[in-house]
């Protein structure tokens, strides 16, 4: 079965349909996850009311707890409810694929900048992203840390992370901050949840966790001892998305971790390739197609 159930109602459509409305979503998304987060809100509660309020508060409050990309993972969801694992594969084909594709030509193009008008087009694209992350740090801030005690525990996880390059650092973060929370925060009543059933099996789901640990625990092992080039780069990549918590700008330390500090990328070609991730709709996380290529 493929049906969702949404507050008591089944309702489907087809992958073709998810595909068109993701795809224009791709091609029109700027601004980042969190700006993705507001037009899925519009497209999908509003205007197509898909999905109610509070359940997408759930699940994109579930998308934040897991690692990777968390807009493509509210996409991705939102698809595997509306059309079954056909519609998550559009869903998440027609939101990557435009920005995918354009770093990869802007990849191809970047090692034929020169001169100064060359010089000078890249100088302004690192500028720009240091703008934009200033930017997304100031307004995550504000918003989810409204008082002292979030507040505290935000400070805390980051002088966590800026004292520690370890990526377990990043899980101790998260786990001390949600045992800090249900101390502190406890007192404050939850909001009311609607109700989300996606029919994956248990067995499916099995699965595809005992998949992601073996791949974690066994690529490194298999980059050792094979020595190959493309078991490194994947390694590399599954890495940076399976340790990310928090989405877009958070990958940032992992990725520049993964692909500088080797010598696979210089940091004028990193941050060039970051600006102009950032020039372009469609979810952050596609700033991997540009390393790759």
């Amino acid at each position: 079965m493929t049906a969702e159930k949404i507050e008591g109602n089944t309702a489907t459509s087809s992958p073709a349909e998810v595909l068109l409305i993701f795809f224009k979503l791709g091609l029109t998304c700027f601004g980042g996850p969190i700006a993705h987060i507001g037009y899925f809100r519009d497209e999908f509660v509003v205007r197509r009311k898909w999905i109610d309020d509070h359940a997408y508060a759930d699940l994109v409050g579930l998308c934040q707890f897991l690692p990777g990309p968390a807009s493509s993972q509210v996409g991705f969801s939102i698809g595997l409810m509306r059309a079954g694992y056909l519609g998550a594969l559009a869903a998440w084909t027609g939101f990557t694929l435009p920005s995918a594709a354009l770093l990869v030509l802007f990849a191809y193009g970047a090692g034929e900048l020169s001169g100064p008008i060359g010089a000078g087009l890249l100088h302004g694209l690192k500028l720009t992203a240091v703008a934009i992350v200033a930017q997304a740090v100031w307004g995550m801030a504000r918003n989810l840390c409204p008082d002292r005690e979030r507040a505290s525990i935000a400070v805390a996880a980051a002088l966590i992370i800026l004292f520690s390059t370890a990526s377990i650092a990043q899980i101790g973060a998260i786990v001390l901050g949600g045992l800090a929370g249900w101390w502190l925060c406890r007192s404050q009543a939850p909001a009311p949840s609607g109700h989300v059933e996606i029919l994956v099996s248990r067995i499916v789901g099995l699965t595809t966790l005992g998949i992601f640990f073996v791949l974690l625990a066994g690529l490194p092992v298999l980059r050792s001892l094979s020595g190959s080039s493309g078991v490194a780069l994947f390694d590399a990549f599954y890495r940076s998305g399976a340790l990310v918590f928090g989405g877009g700008h958070v990958v940032l330390p992992l990725l520049r971790e993964a692909f500088v500090a080797p010598g696979w990328l210089s940091d004028d070609a990193f941050l060039a390739g970051y600006g102009a991730a950032q020039a372009v709709p469609g979810p952050l996380f596609t700033f991997a197609a540009y390393l790759g290529t």
